[in-house]
């Protein structure tokens, strides 16, 4: 049954409430069945009917898609980039495919990291000039069976306040993933349980404890941070929680197409004061490249990136934020006043 076929009974119904409601005391009986009538209606139910099963390649091949010379993306027969609307009126079934083929896609990157820029993927990254955070991996997912038992830290010995904080995440995290996975599985799949990993089970954690075990211990003299999409809103927590720490250590933020919210998350006074003089969001906008943007929220400047696709604010942004990231050096190197430096820096993007 396809969505439009739905949405036409529901829209009759409607209607057909519409009329009786104008109607006498036996129109208002047939209008309270009416209701109760599609309060019965499960639409996951409708739209699970007709719909294919949940079964996705796992080989780019397998997908038909290889990627060209210029490593874009593209189907081996069309040579057409990827198409999400595979199938009419499944969007669903379409964003699990799309999803199926990012995990292939990850690890493909993975090994051009590793093939191509020679660099090596360990589990303890201590040492290097670069640390490439990976906040989007909390839990691994195994097949539930009878005889299995759910694993789960023992966090007994930690501080009730910080025991209390890794749970309020940890329930966050998994109300919004549970809420987008009821969206995108109309069909009962394979029943799985999620095994979190210790002091990592949300990308706000992950951002905490790589802080806390491996950049608040480095010798570095200036970090410098690129926060993109939720990494924007990972690092808001990681300042709420290390405040002190994150103003001492860090020299500059570039953030790019960043979802944070300083209202939603709370973040205070100083921290708001602190984000507006060493931070910089690039959004996307059909904007020339650095042209100011206007926002809402009073944190940080927020210029074009000179693009309007959110996957691409990074790259085509990369010559401004590292221009950025040497003023702000050269700054704190040549033991200028940071608060006026700053702010002459946003001053300036604003009027370009």
């Amino acid at each position: 049954m396809s969505s439009s076929f739905i949405t036409l009974i529901l829209l009759t119904i409607w209607i057909n409430m519409a009329q009786l409601q104008q109607g006498g005391p036996d129109e208002k009986e047939k209008t309270t069945a009416l209701k109760d009538l599609l309060s019965r209606i499960d639409l996951d139910e409708l739209m699970k009917k007709d719909e294919p099963p949940l079964e996705f390649p796992d080989t780019l091949e397998g997908f038909e898609y290889a990627f060209n010379e210029k490593g874009q993306l593209r189907h081996i027969k069309t040579g057409e980039p990827f198409v999400f609307n595979y199938r009419e009126d499944l969007h669903r079934w379409n964003q699990k495919r799309y999803e199926a083929l990012g995990e292939i896609i990850t690890k493909y990157v993975y090994e051009l990291l590793e093939k191509e820029c020679h660099l090596k993927k360990v589990t303890l990254p201590e040492g290097y000039g670069v640390i490439v955070l990976n906040p989007n991996e909390n839990y691994i997912e195994v097949e539930k069976t009878k005889a299995q038992v759910q694993l789960s830290s023992d966090s007994s010995d930690e501080p009730a306040e910080k025991r209390e904080r890794k749970d309020k995440i940890q329930k966050e995290t998994k109300k919004r993933r549970d809420f987008y996975e009821k969206y995108r599985n109309p069909q009962k799949e394979k029943e799985t349980v999620q095994l979190y990993i210790r002091d990592n089970g949300s990308p706000e954690e992950h951002a905490i404890y790589v802080w806390d075990h491996f950049i608040a211990e480095s010798a570095a003299e200036n970090i410098f941070f690129v926060a993109h999409s939720y990494g924007g809103l990972a690092f808001v927590e990681l300042m709420i929680q290390r405040e002190a720490d994150v103003k001492n250590k860090v020299t500059a933020v570039a953030l790019t197409d960043s979802v944070h919210n300083v209202w939603h998350q709370e973040a205070g006074k100083t921290i708001r004061e602190w984000m507006r003089e060493n931070c910089c969001n690039w959004v996307s906008s059909s904007e020339p490249l650095d042209t100011s943007v206007e926002s809402m929220l009073p944190d940080c400047p927020r210029v074009s990136a000179g693009t309007e696709r959110h996957e691409l604010t990074s790259w085509k942004s990369l010559p401004s934020i590292f221009k950025f990231f040497s003023e702000a050096s050269e700054a704190k190197n040549s033991s200028v006043k940071l608060a006026p430096t700053r702010r002459s820096n946003r001053i300036k993007y604003e009027e370009l």
